[in-house]
């Protein structure tokens, strides 16, 4: 989701994952894959800017998350109880 300001000055919120096509005639006017069209404040190159750092925060979100559900192994096959290498990580074991 980004944030964009409607041409009165109102907050907006967009699913960026829905925007078909986004033109500046001089405004710009986003088109939603459904048809929708929205006008904002922000111009086209804002538009792609916000939407690049958003999908960089899901993608390291993502790569967070995968390396908290990352069990290290020992070369024994066994879970290391302390992994320096990955100090987020915490490994639970049951006794």
């Amino acid at each position: 989701m980004i944030h964009l300001t409607r041409l009165n000055g109102n907050p907006l919120v967009v699913n960026s994952d829905l925007i078909k096509y986004a033109e500046s005639s001089p405004d710009t006017m986003l088109t939603l894959i459904n048809g929708e069209k929205i006008v904002v404040l922000e111009s086209c190159e804002d538009v792609v800017n916000r939407t690049i750092a958003y999908r960089a925060q899901v993608f390291a979100a993502a790569g967070h998350l995968q390396a908290l559900a990352w069990s290290p192994l020992s070369q024994d096959g066994s879970a290391l109880q302390n992994d320096r290498s990955h100090p987020e990580i915490t490994v639970v074991t049951e006794d």
